[in-house]
């Protein structure tokens, strides 16, 4: 791996972090992107030792080689590994590359925000975007959001796949390793909100892109396929 490109975080942060002042404290960067994964490259872009020092992080993402997945909630990472269907390793280190990373700064969330029921993820996706506009958020620009709450049903994945194999499409990714449904559980999700990154950091059939861990036992952590809750809190960053 060229040293260059895995060195090329710090220069995208400054180039994000031009912005106006109330954008500063929550732009979104990432590296590689869904498209390129699905074209079959999953060579790294980004190493993830090279962004553990930076203060109130939360991120995302795909190991290189679609290896596991990528969890970060305020500096501490979750990555999890599947070996088989029903085994998750979680590692809580940074020595790892990512194919794909997507990750923001945020010293301060606001207070909870009791959500809606919502038995789906487009739901959910209209009521982020609500609650965005109405606590000044620029819901044009990307920005991230925790949820925390006992959810009712969360569908999850955490990807390993198959050396070799050419053939990419969603479903494949979702069943390559190990996956399920946990029901009354909770959990706390990351998430990014974008209306201009389909098929970059979202899937094309929505603005949202999250990863979860459970809070007891930190058993399980992964991607968020499906989503639904009768009783979950909003966290969108604070703009002062």
């Amino acid at each position: 791996m060229n040293n260059l490109k895995l060195l090329f975080i710090p220069v995208l942060l400054m180039l994000y972090g031009c912005k106006d002042e109330k954008s500063v404290d929550y732009s979104v960067l990432h590296t590689g992107a869904l498209i390129n994964l699905i074209s079959g490259n999953l060579e790294a872009t980004a190493s993830l030792d090279s962004i553990q020092d930076l203060p109130h992080l939360y991120a995302l993402g795909a190991l290189e080689n679609l290896k596991g997945e990528i969890q970060i909630f305020n500096g501490k990472s979750y990555v999890s590994k599947a070996f088989d269907k029903d085994s998750v390793l979680l590692e809580r280190d940074f020595n790892h590359k990512a194919a794909l990373l997507v990750y923001a700064q945020v010293e301060e969330w606001t207070n909870s925000i009791m959500l809606e029921q919502f038995s789906d993820l487009k739901s959910l996706e209209q009521q982020i975007e609500k609650q965005a506009s109405l606590h000044g958020i620029d819901t044009n620009q990307p920005f991230p959001f925790l949820i925390k709450g006992e959810v009712d049903q969360v569908n999850w994945h955490v990807i390993n796949w198959k050396d070799g194999d050419k053939e990419h499409n969603h479903k494949k990714h979702q069943e390559s390793g190990a996956y399920g449904i946990i029901e009354n559980q909770e959990i706390e999700i990351i998430g990014f909100y974008s209306t201009k990154h389909k098929a970059v950091f979202t899937h094309h059939t929505t603005f949202l892109h999250m990863h979860f861990k459970e809070v007891n036992d930190h058993m399980i952590a992964g991607h968020v396929d499906d989503l639904k809750a009768s009783k979950a809190t909003l966290y969108i960053p604070k703009i002062r």
